[in-house]
């Protein structure tokens, strides 16, 4: 991390959340599962699931709804009465989401070094806080913008300038990790340097092309 900083640490860093600290799939599918049962349909399954995910909720559920990542072709009627029932089975726990290895260990190091933490994400804002605190990841992010609190969501760099603006701090001195085409995209459009995990979520397609700043298997790997 510090080579992309003149050996120095950024002052502050923003985080994706589904597929960048957290492995939120296995929840995800099984409330898009829920939804399509509901509507006398298939259920669409983890791996199909995995592809779709990135945009938001009404994307995703307009994916599922389509049974592809293209999705123009669906009904919006149909795309409305499926969001609030992919939302009302998404709405509690969920035991099927796992930390990743080395999220928790690289949190606590950036903040006993007094970086700045922030968490932008395109998952409903209702759900973020909850999830955090469920997983054991609330505390660590100063500032939290879902894919509802603003009007644009990433790839739009709308969400990091907020942030940036916020902590009145330069996008020289901040940093963004993600795992998708949207955060790279993001991060490139708000003029902050980029780093993406291996291990996430990017539409079945390696994270590696979309030419980020630094690309990690593990988090770990940006700690000293």
């Amino acid at each position: 991390m510090q080579r992309l900083f003149g050996g120095a640490l950024p002052r502050l860093v923003m985080f994706d959340l589904d597929g960048t600290l957290l492995d939120s799939v296995p929840d995800l599918s099984a409330a898009v599962d829920s939804m399509l049962l509901q509507l006398d349909r298939p259920p669409a399954g983890v791996a199909q699931v995995r592809h779709w995910v990135g945009n938001g909720a009404p994307v995703l559920v307009r994916r599922a709804l389509a049974g592809s990542v293209e999705h123009a072709a669906v009904d919006d009627n149909l795309a409305s009465r499926a969001l609030q029932l992919f939302l009302a089975a998404y709405a509690g726990e969920h035991h099927l989401s796992r930390v990743y290895p080395g999220v928790i260990e690289t949190l606590a190091w950036l903040r006993d070094q007094s970086v700045e933490l922030a968490l932008i994400t395109n998952k409903p804002e209702r759900f973020v806080a909850p999830l955090l605190e469920e997983k054991g990841l609330d505390g660590y992010f100063r500032w939290i913008v879902g894919g509802d609190t603003l009007v644009q969501q990433k790839p739009d760099p709308a969400g990091l300038l907020h942030v940036l603006a916020q902590a009145d701090i330069a996008p020289a001195q901040a940093l963004f990790i993600g795992d998708s085409r949207n955060d790279v995209l993001a991060a490139r459009a708000a003029g902050v340097a980029c780093v993406a995990v291996s291990y996430g979520y990017n539409h079945g397609r390696p994270v590696a092309e979309e030419a980020p700043d630094l690309l990690v298997d593990d988090l770990r790997q940006l700690l000293p």
